[in-house]
C-alpha cells in the first residue's frame, strides 16, 4: 500500500492552500478547525463507477489529506455514462488507474493514490488499515458486512453506498460513540437582555427589537450583566423557551439581584451519537427520511437492496432491465425479508438495477461526500443510519419496453436501461440555455454531458457567462484548472465537457454576453424560438428575476436553483402549470438603522458596515469628486446650488487638492495617523460631549442603556498591531489615490507616526445627534443663505483652477475583497475592530470581516453537486413533457442537519375579469402593428373592456384625459410610430413587439386587471 505518512508537512501545505484563497468560500461553511481536522484524514474509496468518482471529486475539492482509490476492474463502455474522468480510450484499462491521474489535477494539495490490485480481486481488511474513513460503492452486502465488522471494531468511519437507476442507498457507521462538535454549523445566537429574575426558575427577558431565536435545550452563557454578576462567563446554562423574547435558565435565587445590561450568547455543545454496526442495523434499522410523501418507501427499499445483493450473489449478475421474470424473483426475495414491502416499488428496483443515471449519482455522491467530511471533521450532524431515496417520478410517462432497454455497446447504456432508447433520442435532440457557468453551471454541464443532453443532430446547449476564472473558483468549479486562470468560464467549461463526451463537440455554444435588457438583440425572439428551455446557474436575484420574466414571456420552462453553504434549493417553473420564480420572493433583508451604524453600534456587523462606509468615504468618493471637479465645468455650480452636504464636499475637495495633497508616502502616513485620531478619538469625544454617559431620556431613564452602548475614545498606541495596521492600510490606500508608492514596513510607519503632531481636540456645542431612525436628518434641497454662500465662496477660492491641473486625475479605489495585497480588507478589518473597541464589542478576525464586508456567499462543492442532480431529475420530466403539477418537485436541502424536503410546485395563481380566468402565462396578442384606435377598439369589441390609459415601458402613450387635440393626433397613429413619437427614440431593429400596460374597466365601470399585452409590429 502507498505510504500515508508526512502528516506535519501536509498540515503546512493545507495552511498554504488556505492562505492562497483556494478554500475561501468553503472556509465560511466549515471553519478553520474543521478544515484542519480534514487535512489530517486519509480517505479510501472502493468502487469507481460514477458514484465513487463523484464522492472522490468532492473530497478532493474539499481538501482532505489524501484520497486513495481501489478499483482494479476494467473500464466498460457504459462506465462513460456517469464516470466523468474516463475517456473512450480508457475502455479495458483498470478504473482506478485511469481515474487517479485526472482526479489528482483537481487539487494540488490533495494527493491521490491508487491501491492497485488485479481484476476480480475484492478489497480486503488488510488493505484498509491507516485510513480514517472507508467508503464502499456498489459492494455486495457480504463484503459490506466483512469490512464494517472490522471498521466498527477499530474506530474507522465507514460508509457504504450504491445507486441503481433512479434508486440510491447509503449506510453510515461512525462508531459507537461519535462526537459531533457542531451539529448545525449555524452562527451562535446572541442578544441583549433587560431583566433576569432572582428565582428558582429564573426568567430572562430580552430587548424587544429582535427575537432571541433559541430553542428548548439550547445552552447559553452571559457577559456584561450588572448586579447578577455571577452569570458573567458562567458555565453554560440549559434554557427552556417561554416566548419569542423570554427563556428560563434554572436557579438564580442565590445570586445577586439583577440591575441592568447583559448579553446572552448561545453555546454550541458537543453531541455524542451512537452508531450500530451494519450487522446490527440490518435487523433494527433507523431510517433517515428524504421525502415525507414516501414515508413507507425506506422499509421497502431496505428489504429490496438486501434482496438485490442476494440476487447478484446467486446469479452472478443483476436483474435484467425491464425483465418480468427477474423482477418476480427479486420481489419474492424481498418480501421474504419484509412481508410489507411494496411489490410495485420492488419491481421497479429490479427493472432499473443495471441502470446508472448521472443525476442520481450526483445527488448521492454529494450527500455521501458531505457525510465523509462530517466523519473526519466532526462538523455537522451525520445521517443516522440508513438513507434510501428514489426519483420514480422521473420515469417517462410511456414506460419503455424490455427491448428498448437492452444494451447496445453505447456510453449511454446505463441510462437507456432506465429510460429506454426512445427517450434517449429525446434527450439527445433537446435544446437548452444555461445561464451561468460557475459552480452550479459546471456541475450542470458535467451532468448533461454524461446524460448525452443535446448530443443528437438537433441538439444544442447555449451557455453564457461574462466572468473569468479566479483562484477561489478552483475549489468548487471543478471543470477549471490552475492553467485556466484568467480565461472566460463559459469557453473553458464548454471545452472541458466536450472532452468528457465527444458527442457534444460543436454542440455547446459559449457566449460572454450577460442576460439583460441591453442584450435582447442577442437573446431575442429568434433565440428563444430556437430553444426548449432555460436553466439558471446565477448568483444574484436581479438576473434570476429577469430570466424568469423572459421565460414567462416566451413560455419556456425554467429550472432554478441556488446554494448557501450546506443549504440548497431547487424550483421548477412550467408554462401554464406552475407559478414563476418571481411570483413569490423572500422578504428583503432587514437593514440596520443608519443611526445605529453611525453612533450606536452594539454588534460587530454594525462596525463592519461602518468601516465599509468609511472606506468609500475616504478612498472612493473624494477622488471621484476631485475628478468630477476637474472634468465637469458645472460641478461646483451644481454642488453649491443646494444645501445639505455641499460644505463637506467642498471642504473635501480643498483638502484633497490643496491643503492636504500629499507628495510623499510619509505625508500619507501622517494623514492616516490623523484619520485615526478623528475617527476613534475626536468623534467619540464629540458624541460623549453631546450625550454624556450620565445622560437621561425624557422619561428619566439612562440614555446609555439597552442596545445603546456608551463608547470610550481610543488613545493611539504605535505598538498595538490593530492601531498600526489601520495606519498602514489607510496610508497605502491614500497613496494609491495619488499614484504614490506605498509603504508596508511597520518599522518605517511606526517611526513616522511617533513624530506626528496631533492637534488638541475641543468638542463643539450644539452638535445634533440623530438618536433614532425616525428623527429627521439635515434637510437637502434648500437654498443656502447669504452668509453660507460667503463661507462656501471662501472655501472655493482655495481650490486650484481645473485648467491649472490639465490631465491630472486621482485614482478612486475599486473595492476588491479577494486581493490580499491591496489593503482593502486590511483597512476594513482594522477600522471595524477599532470601532468595536470604542464600544467594547468583541472584535472579529479578518476572515469573518471579509465575509460580511464582501457579502461573500459560503459555498461547498458537495451541496452544489447534490442540488444540480436534483435539477437534472426535473429536466428529465420536462423533456418527457409531463403535464401534471404533482409530477414535479421543488427541493430544499440542508446537508448540515441533514434535511431533505420536497414539495409540489405552487400552481399559477388565477385572476379573473368578467367570466374569464387567467394566469401569468396568459396574454393578449395584437398582430400587425395596429393603430392606437384599433388597439382600444379591439378590447371593446373582443372583451367588452373600456381602456382609459395605455403605456409602454416608462412612456404613457395615451389616456382618456390627455385632451382632445392629443387624442386626435395619437389615435390614428400606428403603434410603432406612437412609441417613437412619445419616447422620442427610434425603435431598435431587433424589436419586433412591445409589452403594453393598460388601465381597463368592465361594463359596470369597475377597474379590472388583465393579462399582459403584446403588440407585434
Amino acid at each position: 500500500m502507498a505510504s500515508l505518512s508526512n502528516a506535519t508537512a501536509r498540515m503546512d501545505i493545507d495552511e498554504a492552500a488556505i492562505d492562497e484563497g483556494l478554500y475561501s468560500r468553503q472556509l465560511y461553511v466549515l471553519g478553520h478547525e474543521a478544515m484542519k481536522r480534514m487535512a489530517t484524514s486519509n480517505v479510501l474509496i472502493v468502487g469507481l463507477q460514477g458514484l465513487g468518482v463523484e464522492i472522490a471529486k468532492n473530497l478532493a475539492l474539499a481538501g482532505v489529506k489524501s484520497v486513495t482509490l481501489y478499483d482494479p476492474e476494467p473500464v466498460a463502455i457504459q462506465d462513460l455514462g456517469t464516470q466523468f474522468f474516463l475517456r473512450e480510450d480508457d475502455v479495458g484499462k483498470p478504473r482506478a488507474e485511469c481515474t487517479a491521474r485526472r482526479l489528482a489535477e483537481l487539487n494540488a494539495y490533495v494527493p491521490v493514490r491508487n491501491l492497485g490490485g488485479s481484476a476480480g480481486q475484492e478489497i480486503t481488511v488488510d488493505l484498509i488499515e491507516g485510513f480514517q474513513a472507508v467508503v464502499l460503492c456498489g459492494a455486495s452486502l457480504k463484503k459490506q458486512l466483512e469490512i464494517n465488522d472490522w471498521t466498527h471494531a477499530n474506530g474507522v468511519h465507514f460508509i457504504s453506498a450504491e445507486t441503481r437507476g433512479l434508486f440510491a442507498s447509503v449506510f453510515n457507521d461512525f462508531g459507537a460513540n461519535f462526537t459531533c462538535v457542531d451539529p448545525t454549523g449555524e452562527q451562535p445566537l446572541s442578544g441583549m437582555i433587560v431583566s433576569v429574575d432572582q428565582d428558582a426558575e429564573a426568567l430572562v427577558t430580552c430587548i424587544d427589537e429582535t427575537r432571541h431565536g433559541l430553542e428548548d435545550g439550547d445552552f447559553v452563557t452571559f457577559r456584561e450583566v450588572q448586579g447578577m454578576t455571577e452569570l458573567n462567563a458562567c458555565e453554560p446554562r440549559k434554557i427552556t423557551v417561554k416566548g419569542p423574547y423570554t427563556f428560563t435558565i434554572g436557579d438564580t435565587s442565590n445570586l445577586g439581584a439583577y440591575k441592568a445590561g447583559g448579553i446572552f450568547t448561545q453555546v454550541k455543545m458537543p453531541k455524542i451519537i451512537p452508531f450500530k454496526s451494519l450487522r446490527e442495523s440490518l435487523k433494527e434499522p433507523e431510517f433517515f427520511i428524504t421525502d415525507f410523501a414516501k414515508f413507507d418507501r425506506p422499509a421497502t427499499l431496505h428489504a429490496g437492496f438486501q434482496a438485490l445483493s442476494g440476487f447478484r450473489e446467486e446469479n452472478g449478475r443483476l436483474p435484467r432491465a425491464r425483465n418480468a421474470e427477474d423482477a418476480s424473483k427479486l420481489v419474492a426475495a424481498a418480501q421474504a425479508i419484509s412481508s410489507d414491502a411494496d411489490a410495485k416499488t420492488l419491481e421497479e428496483l429490479s427493472f432499473q438495477a443495471t441502470g446508472d443515471v448521472s443525476p442520481i449519482v450526483a445527488v448521492t455522491g454529494g450527500f455521501v461526500a458531505q457525510e465523509v467530511l462530517k466523519a473526519v471533521s466532526s462538523k455537522f450532524h451525520p445521517m443516522v443510519q440508513h438513507m434510501y431515496l428514489d426519483s420514480l417520478e422521473s420515469i417517462p410517462s410511456a414506460l419503455p419496453t424490455e427491448q428498448e432497454c437492452q444494451p447496445s455497446g453505447s456510453r449511454y447504456d446505463g441510462q437507456v436501461a432506465v429510460f429506454g432508447r426512445t427517450f434517449q433520442e429525446k434527450l439527445a435532440n433537446h435544446r437548452q440555455f444555461l445561464v451561468g457557468s460557475g459552480a452550479i453551471g459546471c456541475e450542470m454541464l458535467k451532468n448533461w454531458s454524461m446524460m448525452g443532453l443535446a448530443s443528437g443532430p438537433k441538439g444544442v446547449i447555449h451557455v453564457t457567462d461574462l466572468d473569468t476564472i479566479e483562484k477561489s473558483n478552483l475549489n468548487r468549479q471543478f471543470l477549471f484548472r490552475a492553467k485556466d486562470l484568467g480565461k472566460f468560464k463559459a469557453e473553458v467549461a464548454a471545452a472541458a465537457v466536450s472532452e468528457m463526451n465527444p458527442d457534444l463537440s460543436g454542440k455547446i455554444l459559449a457566449k460572454q454576453e450577460p442576460v439583460g435588457p441591453e442584450t435582447e438583440h442577442v437573446y431575442g425572439d429568434a433565440f428563444f424560438a430556437d430553444i426548449d428551455g432555460v436553466t439558471n446557474a446565477l448568483d444574484n436575484v436581479k438576473a434570476r428575476l429577469y430570466m424568469d420574466t423572459r421565460c414567462v414571456f416566451y413560455e419556456k420552462p425554467l429550472l432554478e436553483s441556488g446554494t448557501l453553504g450546506t443549504k440548497g434549493n431547487t424550483q421548477v417553473v412550467i408554462p401554464h402549470l406552475t407559478e414563476s420564480y418571481g411570483s413569490s420572493q423572500d422578504p428583503p433583508e432587514k437593514e440596520t438603522p443608519s443611526c445605529t451604524v453611525k453612533n450606536f453600534p452594539n454588534a460587530i456587523q454594525h462596525t463592519i458596515e461602518w468601516s465599509r462606509q468609511t472606506f468609500d468615504g475616504l478612498f472612493v468618493k473624494p477622488p471621484s469628486a476631485v475628478n468630477a471637479y476637474l472634468s465637469d465645468p458645472n460641478y461646483l455650480e451644481n454642488t453649491m446650488k443646494y444645501s445639505g452636504q455641499q460644505r463637506e464636499q467642498i471642504e473635501q475637495l480643498v483638502s484633497f487638492l490643496a491643503t492636504n495633497k500629499p507628495l510623499t508616502v510619509e505625508e500619507c502616513i501622517v494623514w492616516a495617523r490623523l484619520q485615526f485620531e478623528e475617527k476613534f478619538n475626536n468623534d467619540i469625544q464629540q458624541l460623549l460631549f453631546s450625550l454624556p454617559k450620565d445622560a437621561v431620556t425624557s422619561t428619566g431613564q439612562p440614555f446609555w442603556s439597552g442596545p445603546k452602548r456608551a463608547p470610550d475614545a481610543l488613545t493611539f498606541n504605535p505598538d498595538d498591531p490593530t492601531h498600526l495596521g489601520f495606519v498602514i492600510a489607510a496610508a497605502n490606500l491614500h497613496a494609491y489615490n495619488y499614484g504614490l508608492k506605498g509603504e508596508n514596513d511597520p518599522n518605517v510607519v511606526r517611526k513616522v507616526v511617533q513624530n506626528v503632531s496631533v492637534p488638541e481636540f475641543t468638542p463643539r456645542s450644539g452638535v445634533k445627534v440623530q438618536v433614532n431612525e425616525n428623527e429627521p436628518v439635515a434637510p437637502a434641497g434648500q437654498s443656502v443663505d447669504g452668509e453660507q454662500q460667503d463661507e462656501l465662496k471662501t472655501l472655493v477660492s482655495q481650490l486650484p483652477a481645473p485648467s491649472s491641473l490639465a490631465g491630472y486625475r486621482l485614482n478612486p479605489v475599486e473595492f476588491e475583497k479577494d486581493d490580499d495585497t491591496n489593503h482593502h480588507i486590511d483597512f476594513i478589518t482594522a477600522a471595524s475592530n477599532l470601532r468595536a473597541s470604542n464600544y467594547d464589542i468583541p472584535v472579529a478576525d479578518r476572515h469573518t470581516t471579509k465575509q460580511i464586508a464582501g457579502k461573500i456567499i459560503p459555498a461547498i462543492a458537495t451541496t452544489t453537486s447534490l442540488v444540480t442532480g436534483l435539477v437534472c431529475l426535473e429536466l428529465y420530466k420536462i423533456i418527457d413533457g409531463k403535464s401534471k403539477l404533482d409530477d414535479y418537485k421543488n427541493g430544499f436541502v440542508n446537508l448540515a442537519l441533514p434535511f431533505f424536503g420536497f414539495s409540489e410546485p405552487i400552481a399559477a395563481a388565477k385572476s379573473k375579469y368578467g367570466s374569464t380566468e387567467w394566469t401569468l402565462w396568459d396574454r393578449f396578442v395584437l398582430e400587425g402593428d395596429p393603430t392606437l384606435q384599433e388597439f382600444v377598439g379591439w378590447f371593446k369589441e373582443k372583451h367588452n373592456l373600456e381602456i382609459s390609459m395605455v403605456s409602454q415601458g416608462v412612456s404613457m402613450l395615451w389616456s382618456s384625459f390627455v385632451g382632445k387635440k392629443k387624442s386626435e393626433e395619437r389615435l390614428p397613429m400606428k403603434f410603432s410610430k406612437l412609441v417613437e413619437h412619445v419616447s422620442k427614440k427610434p425603435i431598435a431593429p431587433h424589436v419586433k413587439h412591445f409589452l403594453v400596460e393598460v388601465m381597463a374597466s368592465d361594463e359596470e365601470g369597475e377597474d379590472v386587471e388583465v393579462p399582459f399585452i403584446v403588440v407585434k409590429v
